[in-house]
């Protein structure tokens, strides 16, 4: 059931129980988690936390605690899956999810003792009515009537018209069940269709915050961090995150009141609202290669092209940026340069046809330090989250540690781990616009007439970076945006992509995850559903074990056949 009173229905509820805390990993579900801790630690609550990457570690955490927890709370999970039925739980076991995943089962919304779902104030969802998918119909229950009462009488044995006045009864009621059961999978259709993504957790857990008047700037941080990653991993259109900013804007005004004139506030911390480039962790790094890295940028001048790094050359020609300075780390630039470059790049990317160049964002400066944006936060939480192991598939511990240390990241006081993590996104933004380039240029990038696919060979440079779903979609939309820019087709820009990856050469798996079409901007994901009906009508070997339906893993030799069957479901 839905719940939107989050204090009491469910805080006061769990306030002196212990709390197993289910956390998927996901910068949106970490943010949410500190802020979740910074709670139970105000108020000495008892819990035990738990990462999940996928349904198996959910269900494995689980059954580990079963005994001792009836109480327990998923961040970002658990909300598209049926959990009484994965689970099994005793009946006084209660969940309690805040998952942005969309859409929700509808056992769990529809179960009124053991489910309760988080949803922010105002937020509403198109869910079918109980009576249409489970009710009983009149007109099956008259079958079953007619069933058990169906051996007639002697004399109308011999009435050739009671007999066909049976038939005739029977097949209408038949028709009619055959009526019901499509009208029931037509609305389930329509309700699974597309996944897409509701309220960030992490501003879920603030609005739980505020209303109990626990808040502060270091959880309205998190907060927008967690929106932050919603956005720039394209889970969210530019109407929901620019509603979901302004709200956590009024925060930011209410709690920066208060800061000097040097930019510093009175505790110390300081969040500012401002337009920001879209130039990943160009802060950190040199104009130069923040430009060519960025996704926005680099698709927009092709720099992997003789021509795209011309044109490269010239759009900083025209803000007046010499090579040298360009090449610089931004610490190391000129005070003029630094201090004019936003207004100067917004400047002349509208002369280079580049309108977005900007956006509404969220800035943070502890005391003196350095400025961090909320993006450049999420480039490395992710980074420390889905940094390349030594083994193809993680052990239990790798990713505790993984999950651990991108969670300390998100605190002020561990600056060491976060710049780590800054050091190891730009490694994973060079790879990735490699990767492009490659695809690009061997053309490797085929229509298969209503969606594109590429594959990743076995030996491709930094495979073990790309066999993680984060970073594959966001090399997939990488690529999507590069071939549209790059083709003549005209209808590239209305098709979704899928790409592949080798995940483990011993088991001979790989990584499958599919995008949206670029001129969608609703950022709904019909792949999701499509997999499941390609891999079951194929019989492909495949697990669909991560939380957004349009990533599975699948058995390589059967990867052939599971994108002919797209293909042809997808006609």
């Amino acid at each position: 059931m839905f719940v939107e009173r989050l204090k009491e229905e469910v805080y006061d509820v769990i306030f002196e129980q212990r709390i197993l805390v289910l956390v998927a990993m996901d910068v949106d579900a970490l943010c949410a988690c500190k802020i979740l801790k910074w709670l139970f630690k105000c108020d000495n609550i008892q819990y035990t936390l738990v990462p999940a990457s996928g349904k198996e570690d959910l269900a494995r955490a689980y059954l580990e605690h079963a005994e001792q927890i009836k109480h327990i709370f998923l961040v970002n999970c658990g909300g598209n899956i049926n959990l009484l039925e994965t689970l099994e739980p005793d009946e006084d076991v209660t969940f309690y999810i805040a998952d942005s995943h969309r859409p929700l089962d509808l056992d769990n919304i529809y179960n009124q003792d053991q489910v309760k779902i988080l949803m922010k104030e105002g937020e509403t969802l198109e869910v079918p009515d109980f009576d249409d998918i489970y009710a009983q119909s009149e007109v099956q229950l008259m079958g079953n009537e007619s069933d058990e009462g169906s051996e007639p009488s002697n004399k109308r044995r011999k009435t050739e018209d009671g007999i066909i006045a049976i038939i005739g009864m029977k097949i209408m009621i038949k028709n009619n069940r055959d009526i019901l059961s499509h009208c029931r999978q037509e609305i389930l259709y329509r309700y699974h269709e597309f996944a897409f993504y509701g309220t960030s957790c992490s501003v879920l857990m603030y609005e739980l915050a505020w209303k109990m008047s626990k808040d502060c700037n270091d959880l309205l941080w998190w907060a927008a961090v967690g929106l932050t990653d919603q956005y720039i991993n394209e889970r969210i259109d530019s109407e929901k995150y620019v509603s979901d900013a302004e709200s956590l804007h009024e925060h930011v005004m209410r709690h920066n009141h208060g800061a000097d004139e040097n930019g510093v506030s009175i505790n110390c911390m300081k969040i500012t609202f401002d337009y920001e480039l879209r130039l990943a962790l160009y802060r950190h790094w040199s104009l130069f290669d923040s430009i060519w890295h960025s996704h926005y940028t680099a698709c927009r001048f092709r720099v992997w092209t003789m021509k795209g790094k011309q044109k490269l050359h010239e759009f900083l020609a025209d803000m007046g940026v010499p090579l040298v300075q360009s090449r610089q780390t931004f610490s190391n630039m000129d005070v003029q340069l630094r201090n004019n470059l936003k207004e100067w790049v917004e400047t002349s990317a509208q002369k280079f046809g580049m309108e977005e160049m900007s956006y509404g964002s969220f800035n943070v400066q502890y005391g003196f330090r350095n400025k961090l944006c909320s993006s450049d936060v999420v480039h490395a939480v992710n980074a420390l989250l889905e940094s390349p192991s030594l083994l193809a598939l993680q052990s239990d511990e790798s990713k505790s540690e993984k999950f651990l240390d991108a969670l300390d990241a998100l605190s002020r006081s561990n600056s060491k781990l976060l710049l780590d993590g800054i050091e190891m996104a730009k490694k994973q933004l060079i790879a990735l616009v490699t990767q492009v380039r490659s695809l690009i240029d061997m053309h490797q990038v085929v229509c298969a007439g209503p969606f594109l696919y590429a594959f990743l060979r076995e030996g491709t440079p930094d495979l073990k970076m790309f066999s993680k779903p984060v970073v594959l979609g966001a090399l997939a939309r990488f690529v999507l945006s590069a071939y549209v820019v790059m083709s003549k087709n005209k209808r590239a820009a209305a098709l979704p992509f899928v790409l592949a990856a080798p995940l483990d050469a011993e088991k001979g798996t790989c990584l499958v995850v599919g995008v949206p079409p670029i001129a969608d901007e609703s950022r709904k994901n019909f792949l999701g559903r499509a997999f499941e009906l390609a891999a079951e009508k194929t019989k492909a070997r495949s697990t669909h074990d991560c939380f957004d339906p349009a990533v599975m893993e699948m058995k390589s030799e059967d990867k052939e056949k599971f994108f002919d069957a797209l293909s042809a479901l997808l006609l």
